[in-house]
């Protein structure tokens, strides 16, 4: 795959080295910068139609290399992309792959153009603050970030508002820190533009620990 050997041509071993410790998954890593990535996804997204910029960015997600991976997510970031049902698709079957901030924060912001674009799929967002995994958990809260962004938003984006308002409330306890991250910065964006919302939120209450056991259930 010619890209993929673009991508290799283009590896940094020392950052790669950085990156992977970082990372802690033991996927292969090539150290791209950032810039380098997002210079590809522009040609890239220029150089193929709608079809086959999917088509490309679902072979290098299924190379599970990190930086393809990144890249892939970034070829599918675009506000308008009709029809985008592919791409939908594509980050819907990449969610539950997710393990770890940097890719799952790329696929997010991809997932956040398609939620826009078509705001009923807010329901998979909200499968996701209720998922197992923390990374699916912070990811209904980065995709869900246009809504705390929006300077004038309309009846149906304040509803959307508070149910992800709703869903911040219970994952404000979130035993992983990179979702309660994600809390923090739902609320920070927010108060920018809505800070009496945001000052009229409430965290759920939090968690009691569970009991430990007596010396007669031993």
């Amino acid at each position: 795959m010619q890209e993929l050997d673009r991508l290799r041509a283009m590896a940094d071993p020392e950052r790669a080295a950085r990156d992977a410790a970082r990372h802690k998954t033991g996927r292969e890593t090539l150290g791209l910068a950032p810039a380098d990535i997002e210079t590809l996804a522009r040609e890239w997204r220029e150089r193929h139609d709608l079809d086959g910029r999917v088509a490309l960015a679902r072979a290098l997600w299924d190379s599970d290399i990190h930086d393809a991976r990144l890249l892939a997510a970034r070829l599918l970031v675009q506000a308008r992309m009709r029809p985008d049902d592919g791409a939908w698709q594509a980050i819907l079957d990449w969610a539950p792959q997710i393990d770890g901030v940097e890719i799952g924060d790329a696929v997010m912001s991809a997932a956040s153009r398609r939620l826009v674009a078509d705001p009923a799929r807010i329901e998979a967002s909200e499968d996701w603050a209720g998922d197992g995994s923390p990374w699916l958990r912070r990811g209904a809260l980065m995709a869900t970030l246009p809504w705390a962004k929006m300077n004038n938003p309309k009846p149906a984006d304040l509803a959307i508002r508070d149910r992800v308002l709703d869903w911040a409330a219970e994952l404000a306890h979130d035993r992983h820190g990179a979702v309660r991250q994600a809390v923090q910065t739902w609320l920070r964006d927010l108060g920018r533009r809505d800070p009496d919302r945001v000052a009229a939120w409430q965290p759920a209450p939090r968690p009691e620990p569970e009991p430990e056991p007596d010396d007669q259930s031993l």
